[in-house]
Parts: structure tokens; sequence; C-alpha cells
């Protein structure tokens, strides 16, 4: 079965199962992500009273264009659900995000939601993080040559991520280094390094942040982790 397909299974799956009338709904953003906003599209459609934030310029655009009503966060007081991607998942639940370049959005909507759904495929599955892929940081333009270099002290190599010739630049205005490690053993202490950096604006580490999480395997078969 072809992995596009594995997302839009999980991803309909997601918004049959916690989308309900009525609800405040956070977008997320990235490639399963996309087929959980077109089908809280068709609900709205058959008739759902919805309110959504978008974590993304992204989403946001292709949620208006599907009829989805799409408003600021601070607009609502909380929200009931977000249903978002990730990048990587292990066992307890810990992610990777921001492959996609909208982490800070993420985590902030994130952290106003009463339910957050993860929704990947099995290839995101892993024991342990930063195995597979790098580890995303959103920094300040100014001085971001001296984050790096503090960056790396923390034992990977971190490389400013480009778009075409110029350096990519998020919705926040601000550059992504993708700074890989041979494993993340132990993220919260990571995390803790990241976070003082001067000039680290977020990183791409989730911690204790998805209340479920929706695997799609090869056959089709959805397999949940949480709530």
């Amino acid at each position: 079965m072809a992995e596009v397909n594995l997302k839009k299974i999980v991803a309909e799956k997601a918004v049959d199962e916690y989308v309900k009338d009525g609800m405040n709904v956070g977008l997320g953003t990235g490639s399963t992500a996309y087929y959980a906003i077109l089908r809280i599209a068709e609900k709205v459609k058959e008739g759902y009273d919805l309110t959504c934030v978008a974590t993304s310029v992204q989403s946001e655009e292709l949620a208006k264009e599907n009829g989805i009503k799409v408003v600021s966060l601070s607009d609502v007081d909380h929200l009931d659900v977000t249903i978002d991607g990730a990048d990587e998942v292990d066992d307890d639940m810990q992610l990777i995000k921001g492959l996609g370049g909208a982490l800070l959005r993420e985590k902030i909507v994130a952290a106003s939601s009463v339910r957050e759904v993860i929704i990947v495929d099995s290839s995101k599955k892993v024991d342990i993080l930063g195995v597979k892929t790098h580890l995303p940081v959103e920094v300040l333009r100014f001085g971001h040559e001296k984050t790096r270099i503090m960056l790396e002290k923390q034992g990977c190599k971190a490389t400013l991520r480009m778009d075409g010739d110029t350096p990519f630049i998020t919705d926040g205005g601000n550059y992504i280094y993708d700074c890989k490690f041979d494993a993340i053993s132990s993220p919260f202490f990571l995390e803790s390094r990241i976070d003082v950096i001067p000039g680290v604006v977020e990183n791409g580490l989730f911690l204790n942040v998805a209340t479920t999480v929706l695997i799609a395997s090869g056959d089709g078969h959805v397999e949940r982790i949480g709530e």
C-alpha cells in the first residue's frame, strides 16, 4: 500500500474519531495533516460548525480554500483537539517535529489544546529519537552563526536549512538549523540544554505533548498509543 494512502487512512480515522460538531480544532502542518484538513473540510460541508486555528500559513490557506473557518489562536480560549503529524515518534509518544518548518506555531497550538492527536505512518516509528532524522531548531537571524556553534557543542552537526540559494525563513521570520545527532537518548536533558542557548527560539522536541498517537502500518491497520 502506497505511503500516501497510509497518510490518508490515518488522517481520516483521526478526524472521524476525534472531531465533533461545535469544536475548536487545531490544524496541523505537513503531508499527513494535509489529509486531515481535507477531511475536516468534508465535515464542514456536511454541516459541522467548527472553528479552526492553523499551525502555519500553508495550512491556513489550504483550510480557507476548502471552506473551513480559520481564526487567530487569540480568538479562542482553548482548542478541543489538534490533529498533527510528526517526523519521529518513540514508544513513549515523544516526538520530533519541524521538518515542515512550522515547529514554533505547532508547539504553541499544541500547548493550547486539550487533546493532541498525532498521525503518522509506520516509517516514523523509532526506538530512539534522532536516529532517522535531524532535529530542527528555530533560531533568530541575528548572530545565527554563533548560535550554530553553541548548538554543535551539544554533540550534533548543525546545518542551516536552505530554500534554494537563500536560507529558509519560517512563518515567524526566523531561520532553522537542522541538527543531526547519532541518537537522542536523553531528550529531556537535551531540550533543556538547547533551550538556554541565546538565539534559540524553539526546538523540534515535542516531549509529553501528544495525548494519542495513531500509526498506520503497511496493511492499512491503525495502531493506537495513548488514550
